[in-house]
């Protein structure tokens, strides 16, 4: 089947977050596409909504298959029905996890820059933020080890949050980082959280590697979270799972989401996750290639049109991390996006909110047409150069 990514269609009026902006904005910010999800999910939402009964609903063997048989096929991890628990979704499991799992006043490590929200996760339930930078030498990211270590042997530091892929470096992990990773968080006693949301969304040619599936020793010590929401664009519908192998682990997770009732699917999130799964390979294929276009164009265009600033080579997700430290001497980059919206009306989102190391980036949402994508980055170039000029 052919699949048509170039279609724009009009999201304003529609309770969208990322359109509630004014007329002359165009939002190129929050992690949602603008493209219709894979019509074998339509056909399925609108069967079930056709029932016209939407009372209260369960898990089905055909849900718990869905998950097994994708990660198999796709990522070559083998998952057991009874590791699998339903969540609302994959911010409300972390925050779940980190209420039962630490205490308040603990140390929950994240590799900076991040997901903005881990923060939130960690802040809002009184536990601290323990932030390990990644190096950066202008052209990618690795981990700082020696750093990295130190802040897990902190007796005080009892979890650490992972991003695999990372967002919004967009960087791969592979298995010898995830090994090295995964046995310093097991000789510190630190429960490894792994966020693999966008595991799905990664160049046409590379595959991401499950943080659950490089030890069996890491198997027993990850929770991991995952979902078909940012692959096929279902935020809406509140549907995600965890992966815990190991069985007082598991129980505590499920106790945690439970106890927050985040653990009960909508009348929609069951259908949609077996639709996906099961019928939604060729639309994710030809989406990515679709992406990976998409990159390469803004790639170009950076290089060709804007100069001053540089796109980070990534592997995966649709958001695009862009340098912008050539022109940002003694400011950082939410006061750049400020002035970019203010000006040409494009909104990015600014690297200060992802915490230590992102102070000069901006990052940049591609799941869009070519021509709003064109629309988007004529903008950017007109809002440096004017930022340019007026320094």
């Amino acid at each position: 089947m052919d699949y048509n990514f170039d279609t724009v269609i009009d999201r304003r009026s529609t309770n969208s977050l990322k359109w509630s902006v004014k007329e002359n904005e165009l939002p190129m910010w929050v992690a949602d596409m603008d493209f219709e999800t894979a019509p074998e999910i339509v056909e399925a939402i609108e069967k079930r909504a056709a029932h016209g009964i939407y009372g209260y609903a369960d898990l089905t063997d055909e849900w718990y298959e869905a998950y097994i048989s994708w990660w198999k096929k796709r990522h070559h991890f083998e998952i057991k029905k009874e590791w699998l628990i339903y969540s609302t979704g994959v911010v409300a499991t972390i925050s779940s996890v980190v209420r039962k799992l630490t205490c308040p006043a603990e140390n929950v490590v994240i590799l900076t820059p991040v997901y903005n929200i881990f923060y939130n996760s960690i802040l809002n339930n009184g536990r601290n933020v323990c932030e390990s930078e990644l190096k950066y030498n202008g052209n990618s990211y690795e981990i700082d080890f020696e750093d990295l270590e130190e802040k897990l042997k902190n007796p005080q530091t009892s979890m650490m949050i992972f991003c695999n892929p990372h967002n919004p470096v967009g960087k791969i992990w592979d298995k010898e980082t995830l090994l090295k990773v995964g046995n310093l968080c097991i000789a510190n006693h630190v429960i490894i959280v792994s966020d693999e949301i966008h595991c799905d969304l990664t160049l046409p040619d590379r595959e991401y590697i499950p943080f659950a599936s490089v030890s069996e020793r890491i198997a027993n010590h990850c929770i991991t979270c995952i979902a078909p929401t940012k692959t096929f664009n279902l935020a809406g519908l509140q549907t995600s799972a965890v992966v815990v192998k190991n069985e007082n682990l598991r129980h505590k997770v499920w106790r945690g989401i439970n106890t927050d009732e985040v653990g009960e699917p909508n009348a929609f999130a069951v259908d949609s996750v077996i639709a996906a799964y099961t019928k939604g390979a060729g639309w994710l294929d030809a989406l990515r290639i679709y992406l990976a276009e998409n990159r390469t164009i803004v790639h170009n265009f950076l290089e060709e049109a804007i100069r001053v600033v540089k796109l980070v080579p990534s592997e995966a997700t649709y958001l695009l991390w862009i340098d912008c430290s050539e022109i940002m001497e003694g400011i950082n980059s939410k006061e750049l996006a400020d002035y970019i919206r203010q000006k040409t009306g494009l909104y990015l989102s600014d690297g200060v909110q992802y915490g230590k190391g992102g102070e000069q980036f901006l990052r940049m949402n591609i799941a869009c047409s070519k021509e709003v994508l064109d629309q988007g980055l004529a903008r950017l170039a007109k809002g440096v150069s004017l930022y340019f000029n007026s320094r």
